[in-house]
């Protein structure tokens, strides 16, 4: 399966679910962990936790933000992603 995401649709984020069992994810930043219960993904609109049972990454290219993913999808969760405040935007924000 060939992707046809050009570098400026890159930063564009959708998710497609196939019956709870295909998924593939765009606007993919990076991957903080996986393993076969859970994908923890960052995303262009926040950090994303896919749980779930035998998942497995099928196909990973994060120069055009394009992830696939199989296995039983049991749970999505979006968290917002924070920005990090430096030290005087704390004392002085």
């Amino acid at each position: 399966m060939a992707y046809e995401q050009t570098q400026a649709d890159a930063g564009r984020h959708s998710l497609s679910l196939e019956g709870r069992e295909k998924m593939r994810i765009s606007g993919v930043e990076d991957v903080s962990g996986f393993d076969e219960t859970v994908v923890i993904l960052r995303t262009t609109q926040g950090d994303l936790t896919v749980r779930g049972e035998a998942l497995h990454i099928e196909r990973i290219d994060l120069d055009v933000g394009q992830l696939d993913l199989q296995g039983k999808v049991t749970e999505l969760r979006y968290d917002e992603t924070r920005p990090t405040a430096t030290l005087w935007s704390r004392l002085f924000g």
